[in-house]
């Protein structure tokens, strides 16, 4: 089976300074992986990576089997929601077809079948009542699923997401996970995320992230508190390991 995101030795740098080493990834269709790590572990960075906005330093990167050698990847990206201008006069219906700008043309009128892309992705998102309200009008778990509808609408192998519950309630996250869950058995869905134990609760993997891959695996293969210890850069006595509810490390 051909993935639907593939990392094979990737580094990469930015500004001279090495971000990436040695990353070796893969995700496939059904698949609800997390990529967890601290601040600055290159989570942000792999994520353009695959999208093509920055060029690895060595290795290679496909999506569906395709290589991804420069922006316009095959990927679906939902950023976090303050990237995107809520305040601008559209509708959601409208910002939904944003996403289909690259592939209609920038002065071209929308074909029906452009519409239909768009319809379709908000009913995966079941906003579909909500198609002609102004996007301003929406609450943030709302407007997330705006987000992500405008990265279904071109249909993508694969889903990236970048910390999607920043920000938002409790019921919207819950609302956000189920609808990650249902998308992932359609595609693969990579995700970004600071919350530990709803990661590890949710996905189907956990992807350990600093620098490079410090273990990949489904939340029960991973309870040994050396592996979160070296991936977060924490001692024995942190509250991750206690939020985690993982065993105390001897001698603890």
């Amino acid at each position: 089976m051909t993935a639907a995101l593939r990392m094979t030795g990737v580094s990469a740098d930015l500004g001279g300074r090495p971000v990436l080493r040695d990353i070796d990834l893969r995700v496939d269709r059904g698949q609800f992986v997390a990529l967890l790590g601290p601040n600055g572990a290159g989570k942000t960075t792999l994520m353009r990576a695959a999208l093509g906005l920055i060029r690895p330093a060595a290795g290679e990167i496909s999506v569906a089997g395709r290589p991804v050698r420069r922006a316009g990847s095959a990927a679906g990206y939902v950023p976090q929601r303050h990237e995107f201008t809520w305040d601008f006069p559209a509708s959601v219906q409208d910002a939904v077809l944003s996403g289909l700008v690259r592939r209609i043309g920038l002065f071209r009128r929308p074909a029906a079948t452009h519409w239909r892309a768009v319809w379709d992705a908000l009913d995966q998102v079941r906003l579909a009542d909500l198609r002609t309200r102004p996007v301003g009008e929406l609450s943030g778990g709302q407007r997330q699923r705006v987000l992500v509808a405008r990265a279904l609408v071109l249909a993508p192998p694969v889903l990236l997401l970048d910390e999607p519950f920043t920000g938002l309630d409790m019921p919207a996250q819950e609302t956000l996970t189920e609808l990650f869950a249902g998308i992932a058995r359609e595609r693969a869905v990579l995700m970004a995320s600071h919350d530990l134990a709803a990661a590890a609760y949710t996905c189907d993997r956990l992807v350990l992230l600093n620098r490079t891959v410090v273990a990949d695996g489904p939340a029960s293969a991973l309870r040994d508190p050396a592996i979160w210890m070296r991936a977060f850069g924490v001692g024995p006595g942190s509250h991750l390991l206690k939020a985690l509810a993982l065993p105390v490390p001897d001698g603890v």
